[in-house]
């Protein structure tokens, strides 16, 4: 039975693997199509934008998950994660330059993705084995 962490957790990977591809391919979309560079995508407000879905999916998906499986070490990957992406978003670029501020933004999504695959996982496990995990 598919759960409403499930579903969350499967948002938060899609947002992580987005912010992933965006930092990764819009320095190369930008070279070869020009006209990007006008968009909102280039822009520093992209990433406070995605933040608006990445915090509150993030932290609804683990902390079901958490309530359900009771380990912490899901929230110690996706809470720095979580962390880390406001930070960036906020003063990356001002303080780490603009390839300082693509590896740490990546860091942070690595955190949450992996936080989120964790608490997938241990979620998949208490369905299996419901008694013993909290319901």
């Amino acid at each position: 039975m598919k759960t409403v962490s499930t579903y969350f957790d499967k948002v938060a990977i899609g947002l992580s693997l987005a912010c992933a591809v965006h930092c990764l391919l819009l320095p190369v979309a930008l070279v070869v199509l020009p006209a990007l560079a006008a968009s909102t995508f280039s822009d520093e407000r992209f990433h406070q934008w995605m933040l608006l879905a990445v915090l509150p999916t993030s932290l609804i998906a683990l902390t079901m998950g958490c309530r359900r499986h009771r380990r912490l070490s899901v929230l110690a990957m996706g809470l720095p994660g979580l962390a880390i992406l406001t930070l960036t978003a906020f003063f990356g670029h001002d303080l780490l330059g603009e390839s300082g501020e693509k590896i740490v933004s990546l860091l942070g999504a690595s955190l949450i993705a992996c936080g989120h695959l964790r608490n997938r996982t241990l979620c998949k496990s208490c369905s299996a084995y419901s008694d013993a995990c909290l319901k």
